[in-house]
């Protein structure tokens, strides 16, 4: 069976990649919109962004109108800033959600509409030039041909999956992340976690996701509890950072499964970040996938030094599953509960979030693939 594999055009690492990369975003043009948030305009993120653009020349304007869960609203302002001033290409600066956001704006700038009407489709034209530049080790946007916007319309989390999404620039310098508070750390550091299991364990997978899911989920375990604790240890900032574009490889090209099906109407219909709702997800759908990902599991547990000689192929499995739930618990992953979300509304929604969960496919990617009242059983698990 032959399968695609898509990385974006150039990847910037390290220290010092936003600087590296500053002839590569010139040849883009002359005026970059910056799609962003408050957040990172306050904590100066932004800034070194733009004092890099003022020295080679290149104006921009900034829309830091984006919030952790994006809308179509917000989309639908961002393309008329860039029309409006004219600008020739696109940045994205943060978390999921100011790059998500970037590429959903650049599809629209060329394709026209609105985008509340391109879930499912597929983007005819190219986009204009995109650059991602991640300050969180945790979503791997910087490096999928997805982008996650809710259509407030309908309570839709869309789901854009296109390798026009691609950026043509992913900047990945772990200085942005240094400025993570540790909640934050922990639960896109369990993005990243959930996407390389989930792709690892995909009926999509092969042979080029596995190689950078595997390697992902190595480096999240040897370093995300060293980052949560000690956010200022640049080398495991380095590593995470690493391992969160690895992991955003390896999801793009092989999908996600039942974990971000039903992580994303939480999102919507509560306002969870994305993050946090797949890190709150993983510890009840883990034990769940494990019968018809045995094999794949056990190797995992071998790869994290958790396989114990003799174990069966079923034990082995066992032992990823513990250990993950384990790591969820050392990083104080918040519940619904401690998220402030009422019992009484999550329960009330869980028909139609899991119906929502089984229209937007993922699940259906599973190696055990459920069904809608397995979903709702999963839902409720979160509360037990």
């Amino acid at each position: 069976m032959a399968n695609l594999f898509s990385i974006p055009q150039y990847i910037f690492s390290g220290e010092n990649a936003l600087q590296m990369s500053g002839q590569h975003i010139k040849s883009y043009g002359k005026k970059a919109l910056i799609v962003t948030d408050d957040m990172m305009v306050k904590l100066g993120n932004v800034q070194k962004l733009t004092d890099t653009l003022d020295e080679i020349g290149v104006s921009y304007v900034i829309y830091s109108g984006i919030n952790s869960e994006p809308t179509h609203s917000m989309i639908d302002e961002g393309v008329d800033i860039y029309k409006k001033e004219k600008c020739e290409f696109l940045i994205g600066i943060g978390g999921g959600s100011p790059m998500d956001s970037m590429k959903a704006i650049g599809a629209v700038v060329t394709n026209g509409g609105s985008i509340t009407e391109y879930m499912g489709k597929v983007i005819e034209h190219s986009l204009p030039p995109t650059i991602a530049i991640p300050t969180t080790a945790g979503t791997g946007s910087e490096a999928t041909k997805v982008s996650i916007i809710t259509n407030t319309n309908t309570n839709v989390k869309m789901l854009l999956n296109d390798p026009k999404l691609m950026a043509n620039i992913a900047i990945v310098d772990p200085v942005f992340t240094v400025t993570a508070p540790p909640a934050v750390t922990a639960a896109t550091g369990v993005d990243a976690l959930t996407h390389a299991i989930e792709a690892y364990t995909s009926l999509k997978a092969f042979s080029m996701s596995d190689i950078y899911a595997v390697s992902a989920i190595k480096r999240i375990f040897d370093n995300i509890y060293e980052v949560y604790s000690n956010g200022s240890n640049l080398q495991a900032r380095r590593e995470m950072a690493i391992a969160s574009l690895e992991a955003g490889i390896a999801f793009s090209n092989a999908s996600v499964t039942i974990v971000h099906g039903m992580s994303r109407p939480i999102g919507a219909m509560f306002h969870v970040p994305h993050g946090l709702s797949n890190a709150m997800l993983l510890k009840v759908c883990l034990p769940y996938i494990k019968p018809g990902a045995t094999a794949r599991l056990n190797h995992l547990a071998k790869e994290i030094g958790v396989y114990r000689q003799g174990m069966t192929a079923d034990e082995g499995a066992d032992a990823f599953v513990v250990a993950t739930i384990a790591l969820l618990r050392t990083l104080n992953i918040q519940t619904p509960a401690e998220f402030g979300i009422s019992r009484d509304e999550f329960f009330q929604a869980i028909p139609k979030m899991s119906s929502d969960a089984l229209a937007s496919g993922s699940p259906g990617n599973t190696r055990r693939v459920p069904n809608q009242e397995e979903i709702e059983e999963l839902y409720r698990k979160l509360w037990y």
